[in-house]
């Protein structure tokens, strides 16, 4: 018996990759799903630590690529790839998107990876398929870059583009008649009505809704504050606690010696408790009020300073004087008293 055509799909959690993934299984390849783990994405943690921000909150998150998968029916491997991807990200070949997305050189890495994974395990898959849609982001899904991906990532006509492949030269899956190109789609441009018809038309009434993409490094917020901690310890480097602690809290920068990162809310104050032994951290004694976290080196004179600051976010805020204790990782303490400071006077060039 004729064994089934195998084929590995990145997964991102988004509509276009279960449409991509779907219809390739509809033809009676063998689809398993692929998602990585980069420390960037949106969801994950972020979504599970804040608790009260928006009135979104009152269904629980989910992962949208294990639920993707769910819908399928399919097997979906999550691999860790965070030292790897540090290159992509400090050193993209093809440079940065509006921000600090390195959207071409990311999806060379994950179509490399997805190829690499899959001749790796039992039987082997024969191609990879992607949920990219021709036009529809400006950076990485134009025609050259699409080329440039399959590639550089050394996939070459092994990546099927179900989605846009009327629009693109026959692959390999679809001229060895793997997959039938009749069944394939040329869907074009950044207008997501025809993908949520075909969604509709096979059956799904659910999906994540299209934001522009899960990384955090396309979001202007989050690269500014990441080439911040870039200049201000004076090299492009991270570790896992880094672009985490990045995803959290208000972060403000009142001297370059030193930021502070102060919790918006509960449950955020609960997952900057984790860090504490590992900063200094500001905490209010008087009245309720925020952890903070102080990353850098900070004089006396800005420790009071940081005091005033934090103390504006407290309950206090409106009162003449704050209780504020200090906590260093070597273990010294001191308190202090102080006066919040006005709203005015946090200056807005200090907010990362």
């Amino acid at each position: 018996m004729k064994h089934p055509k195998k084929a590995v799909a990145l997964i991102s959690g988004g509509l276009d990759s279960l449409l991509a993934a779907k219809v390739v299984m509809d033809q009676g390849v063998h689809v398993e799903g692929l998602n990585f783990f980069t420390g960037f994405c949106v969801e994950g943690h972020t979504h599970a630590i804040r608790t009260t921000r928006t009135a979104s909150r009152q269904s629980s998150p989910r992962n949208n690529a294990l639920w993707v998968a769910e819908q399928l029916g399919i097997k979906l491997h999550i691999l860790d790839v965070i030292d790897d991807y540090k290159d992509v990200v400090l050193n993209p070949k093809h440079g940065y998107g509006k921000n600090l997305n390195p959207c071409v050189d990311c999806k060379v890495f994950m179509v490399n990876r997805a190829q690499t994974w899959g001749f790796m395990q039992d039987g082997g898959f024969d191609f990879v398929i992607t949920g990219e849609v021709l036009g529809q982001r400006p950076k990485s899904q134009i025609r050259e870059k699409l080329g440039i991906i399959a590639k550089d990532s050394g996939v070459q006509d092994r990546l099927l583009r179900p989605l846009s492949a009327k629009h693109l030269d026959p692959t390999l899956p679809e001229r060895e008649g793997w997959v039938d190109r009749e069944q394939l789609y040329d869907f074009h441009g950044r207008n997501r009505k025809p993908q949520i018809a075909l969604a509709e038309s096979l059956g799904f009434e659910d999906w994540a809704q299209p934001a522009g993409g899960c990384c955090f490094l396309a979001d202007p917020e989050y690269s500014n504050r990441l080439g911040d901690m870039w200049r201000a310890r004076n090299k492009r480097e991270y570790g896992l606690d880094d672009i985490m602690l990045l995803k959290v809290g208000r972060h403000l920068r009142p001297s370059p010696n030193f930021k502070l990162l102060i919790g918006r809310e509960e449950g955020e104050n609960q997952y900057l408790e984790g860090y504490k032994q590992q900063f200094t951290h500001l905490r209010i004694t008087s009245h309720k009020g925020p952890l903070s976290l102080l990353d850098g080196k900070a004089t006396p004179d800005e420790l009071q300073l940081a005091a005033r600051i934090v103390a504006r976010y407290s309950q206090g805020k409106m009162d003449a004087t704050v209780d504020v204790s200090i906590h260093h990782p070597d273990g010294v303490s001191e308190a202090l008293t102080v006066a919040p400071m006005p709203p005015q006077k946090i200056e807005k060039h200090w907010h990362v």
